[in-house]
């Protein structure tokens, strides 16, 4: 199956720029099966693309153990599809970057999974074993239920890390790649 029909929108919030560049890194893996991806802020959303997308993979930082305001403000705009199902039988995932190590990423993790189920979506965990916990590992951090990225409250230029970086690639072609999965099963 070719997957250039199929298409990835990726729907973000960065203040930073941080969270942003783990968009485009999760975009660049999700292109190289030759899937279209479709990548917007939450500030400005284009809800036409949103509803012929395929997969949709919503991320933002997590701040102080949560979503970021503009990230639920997208959520409670998001009603009239939930009413609609709109979204239903979609494949979600989700990301999160944060300055530290824990940070309680998997609170914005779980936020953003009980939003999709509320909507009747299909979900994508990030099922990659992790290879070590230095920067340059893969899933250093362990999650399994959606990507968390560190950024070490440096600047974008220099984090997050190479590691969190090939992971975001990783979750970008393994998302692409679930879509095909999902059209002819094995």
């Amino acid at each position: 199956m070719s997957l250039s029909s199929k298409s990835v929108a990726i729907v973000y919030h960065s203040p930073y720029g941080h969270t942003a560049k783990v968009a485009n890194f999760i975009a660049d893996g999700a292109r190289e099966t030759g899937v279209q991806v479709h990548m917007m802020n939450v500030e400005h959303i284009d809800w036409d693309v949103l509803d012929a997308a395929d997969a949709i993979v919503f991320g933002c930082p997590t701040y102080m153990g949560s979503l970021t305001s503009a990230m639920k403000l997208f959520m409670e705009q998001s009603s009239k599809r939930w009413l609609a199902r709109s979204w239903q039988g979609k494949l979600a995932a989700a990301f999160t970057n944060g300055g530290g190590l824990s940070g309680d990423k998997l609170a914005v993790l779980q936020q953003i999974n009980l939003f999709a189920m509320q909507h009747g979506m299909l979900w994508s965990g990030l099922p990659l074993m992790p290879t070590g916990r230095a920067v340059t590992d893969l899933n250093r951090m362990s999650s399994f239920l959606g990507l968390m990225t560190q950024s070490d409250n440096a600047p974008v230029e220099v984090t997050p890390p190479e590691g969190d970086l090939k992971t975001a690639l990783w979750f970008g072609e393994y998302i692409a790649l679930t879509l095909a999965r999902l059209n002819h099963p094995a």
